[in-house]
């Protein structure tokens, strides 16, 4: 049975009504607390903020990681690259682009220490393709990564707001076994996709899941509260014989109560195994 993960931060109270975040001050009690929650695993976080604090940057906090997740029995598989939502590998200069390819291509091989599988790469709002000037400088710097990725044996995911036509177009340009999507059941429900066009378009690429649900045109609300079609993505899931992680990436519950909430969207998920 697929094994169920969180993105990290969502088992600790929130700093200043962020949603997502590196949590520098409680990411050790996030191992217990998954524990508690019966979550398998934690999506590992790498932000601009507190970058010079995540653990992931020194060889003593990697050990660190390894320690808790040998103790409570939760893995760290992956890391979204919440950093080049901020330092974007578009629109920005040449030299902006190499130095931030660097960075990409070092946190690879970090993630390589940690035992990682994957690491997932945001392509939306802030830092959304618009134009084909920019897909095909993406396209340059995912060349360039992929190379590393063969490497470290560290997969790149995919998570973009590109339609389902113009995804698949930039994909196979990028046939590389190590290049796979990450589907977000949000954010393809704000932007009005369905899961059969998607999966239509490129679902023998699919590499990894975040659950969360989000209203047409708005915001992330309660699974279940908004126009996610659950039904139709696990349908197609099962027929793509998807067998990866299934990250919450929910809505936060009430402040304090994040083990009992986590405990619930991991029952929402599990009723469509």
């Amino acid at each position: 049975m697929s094994r169920i993960g969180i993105m990290q931060g969502r088992l600790t109270p929130p700093i200043d009504n962020r949603i997502q975040y590196f949590p520098q001050n409680g990411w050790e009690a996030e191992f217990e607390l998954a524990a508690k929650a019966e979550i398998d695993c934690i999506e590992w976080i790498y932000d601009l903020q507190g970058a010079d604090v995540n653990p992931l940057s020194t060889d003593s906090g990697i050990e660190k990681i390894k320690n808790l997740s040998a103790k409570f029995g939760v893995q760290v598989l992956s890391v979204c690259a919440d950093y080049f939502m901020e330092k974007l590998l578009l629109r920005a200069s040449a030299d902006e682009i190499k130095e931030r390819q660097k960075i990409l291509q070092w946190l690879m091989q970090r993630c390589q220490l940690l035992g990682m599988n994957r690491l997932v790469l945001p392509f939306v709002d802030a830092s959304r393709i618009d134009t084909d000037a920019e897909l095909d400088s993406v396209c340059k710097s995912l060349d360039d990564a992929l190379a590393i990725a063969e490497v470290t044996g560290i997969e790149i995911h995919l998570e973009t707001s590109l339609t389902p036509k113009r995804f698949a177009n930039m994909l196979s340009r990028l046939p590389h076994p190590m290049l796979k999507v990450n589907y977000d059941s949000g954010n393809s429900s704000s932007l009005g996709y369905h899961p059969r066009d998607e999966f239509a378009a490129y679902g023998s690429r699919v590499g990894s899941v975040h659950i969360k649900d989000r209203i047409l045109g708005g915001s992330t609300v309660p699974l279940g509260k908004g126009d996610a079609d659950f039904p139709a993505l696990f349908e197609c899931l099962k027929n793509a014989k998807y067998s990866g992680e299934f990250i919450l990436q929910v809505a936060r519950g009430i402040s304090g109560d994040e083990v009992s909430w986590a405990q619930s969207n991991r029952a929402f998920v599990r009723g469509y195994f």
